[in-house]
């Protein structure tokens, strides 16, 4: 009898940080990715290299696989299809991913189901800015309905001018374009929520700070109120049953100056605001990520301290993806250092990351900038 297998569509460091906890299980892991020696397929001889535009490729790869999953919700939904129909089980869904992956179908999904979210509209080549100002107001955001990531196919909108710049911009990335209500926010939130067809958990709802659009600090848990937490758990869990999600979702929201929950993207796999999770949780992000999958009982989501930081390292340097001083990065005795095993680094670039738990919010969040700022990779 062979070991279960669980497929992985894309190789980076979501599905390495998954595959470290199937083996964990016992479970096997088979990735497909476009480039060999990606950071998931360094962990497997069950690497396929290509995409799943290569229909004979992406039938070995499920045949391989006893389930199907992925680390982003870039493949569209229809190649996730011809999984299923092969008869292998994909999670989340093809019809999930396809309420999700276009952000205008996501956003008109979570408003039929009563999720608040912020004005949006379609945007199509008769669109003008003077109308559309009016119903969103001067200032709002352009966002390509798909392919939107880290800051990558959103841009905001001021004028005239900058909508149409804006416009001939975005759809360089993808042809399909929304508009969306400017958030003044006091906070950005995000939650993980993970469903089986037996039970829904949810983690701490955590506050992220972003450097240059990309998610750089996550504090768990947010320092709000009880009511706010209780709030914005229950709209998350009410988000992923509205996309019909079975598996781990990532919930991003919005807490406005006037304390109302929004929200803004949901996204159907383990999140960088849930990295925290894997020394902080009881079970982390990444093994729930596995067990939802194959149905299995869910792991506690209880934090283990009462704080935890989590501090993405960027790249600051064009050169190899190794840090240049191990020691200085490792000099704290608390610090849990990631490093995702990516060829190259570049500025800005997700490398890795730390987390630091303690009794004290405000020294480890000291203590973990200091052990960033330090750390060259």
């Amino acid at each position: 009898m062979e070991r279960t297998c669980i497929g992985i569509l894309g190789g980076g460091q979501l599905a390495r940080m998954s595959a470290y906890q199937a083996y964990k299980l016992g479970f096997d892991i088979a990735i497909l990715e476009k480039i060999k020696d990606s950071p998931a397929g360094q962990l497997t001889h069950n690497e396929f290299v290509g995409w799943v535009e290569n229909k004979k490729l992406l039938k070995k790869f499920s045949e391989r696989s006893d389930v199907v999953t992925l680390e982003n919700e870039f493949v569209d939904y229809k190649y996730l299809e011809f999984i299923e129909k092969l008869g292998k089980k994909v999670l989340p869904s093809s019809l999930t991913i396809s309420l999700i992956q276009d952000k205008l179908i996501q956003k008109q999904t979570l408003q039929k189901a009563k999720i608040p979210v912020a004005k949006f509209v379609e945007i199509n080549k008769t669109s003008e800015y003077g109308k559309i100002s009016l119903e969103l107001g001067e200032k709002f955001v352009l966002k390509s309905r798909k392919m939107g990531y880290d800051g990558y196919g959103n841009t905001l909108v001021r004028s005239k001018k900058s909508f149409n710049d804006g416009v001939v911009q975005l759809t360089k990335r993808h042809s399909a374009l929304m508009g969306e209500e400017f958030i003044n926010f006091a906070k950005e939130l995000a939650i993980m929520v993970v469903r089986t067809k037996r039970e829904v958990k949810a983690y701490p709802l955590v506050e992220t700070i972003q450097r240059d659009h990309i998610c750089h600090i996550v504090i768990a848990p947010v320092q709000v109120s009880k009511k706010i937490k209780n709030e914005a758990t229950e709209i998350a869990i009410e988000a992923v049953k509205a996309v019909k999600g079975f598996g781990i979702f990532g919930v991003e929201m919005f807490l406005t100056d006037k304390n109302k929950i929004l929200v803004n993207e949901m996204a159907p796999r383990p999140h960088n605001s849930g990295h925290y999770t894997i020394e902080a949780c009881t079970t982390s992000q990444f093994e729930n990520h596995v067990r939802s999958v194959l149905n299995l009982p869910l792991g506690s989501t209880e934090m283990v301290k009462p704080f935890a930081v989590m501090i993405n390292l960027l790249g600051k340097r064009i050169g190899p993806g190794i840090i240049e001083d191990y020691n200085k990065a490792l000099r704290n005795e608390d610090v849990h250092l990631h490093i995702y095993g990516k060829e190259k680094s570049r500025l800005g670039r997700k490398m890795g990351h730390i987390t630091i738990l303690g009794e004290n919010l405000d020294y480890i969040l000291a203590t973990a900038k200091k052990i960033e700022k330090a750390t060259i990779i």
